[in-house]
């Protein structure tokens, strides 16, 4: 199958997984929307980030008043998972030419990454294209879901009036069931938070700073834990 063809096969398989990442995305636009950006920022952020999980505590912490750097290195933290993500991807990365691995590496998400794998899984031959494939759809319809939510939110009175601010809390919720892979997750996810909750409330450190520690010490033990643990 040459790389077209592995292109619109990964875009096509991941469709049903794109379609509901966009729902979370329109929340993610409203957010963003109430938090001052525009929707022209709020896509170029969908584009050069793509990633919910990073895009939604940056905005999130943004909105509370946090410094953009400090913003910044919480969504990073919160992303040190793709670290061990794109590891796995070795064998179809390493081979490229760079701007390819760059390409490659941008594209990889939680979604792609899932079903790259699960293919595999089945006895199937994704290659290095059905990965691009599959990551490109999710992104074409998480900038799309993302701007749409801010220009609807910008044609609202008052979001919060409908109660439509909880949507980035029931959405981060989603995002949170998506990540899930089991219960060799249970001891990196209980110390990540803890760790988190304790820094927030016991110590005088900014939620911003704990959210950084917790996510790193949670990667950390993500790395260490055997795969049948």
């Amino acid at each position: 199958m040459g790389p077209i063809m592995q292109f619109t096969s990964g875009a096509r398989d991941v469709l049903p997984l794109a379609l509901g990442a966009a729902l979370y995305g329109l929340a993610f636009g409203l957010l963003a929307a109430q938090s001052g950006m525009s929707a022209l920022q709020t896509g170029v952020m969908g584009a050069t980030v793509f990633s919910g999980s990073a895009q939604f505590v940056a905005v999130e912490r943004l909105a509370a008043g946090a410094g953009a750097a400090t913003a910044l290195i919480a969504g990073i933290a919160l992303n040190l998972r793709l670290l061990l993500m794109t590891a796995s991807l070795r064998d179809i990365l390493a081979p490229r030419p760079f701007w390819q691995k760059l390409l490659g590496v941008h594209m990889t998400t939680d979604e792609s990454w899932a079903l790259f794998h699960g293919t595999r899984a089945k006895g199937g031959t994704p290659s290095y294209w059905y990965l691009v494939g599959a990551g490109a759809c999710m992104m074409v319809l998480w900038v799309a879901s993302t701007t749409a939510g801010a220009i609807f939110a910008t044609a609202l009175p008052e979001p919060r009036a409908l109660g439509i601010d909880f949507a980035f809390t029931a959405a981060f919720i989603a995002i949170l069931r998506g990540l899930w892979g089991g219960r060799r997750d249970l001891v990196p996810w209980v110390a990540s938070a803890a760790t988190v909750a304790g820094l927030a409330t016991l110590t005088p450190m900014e939620p911003s700073w704990a959210l950084v520690v917790g996510g790193m010490l949670g990667a950390i033990i993500a790395g260490i834990t055997p795969s049948d643990a």
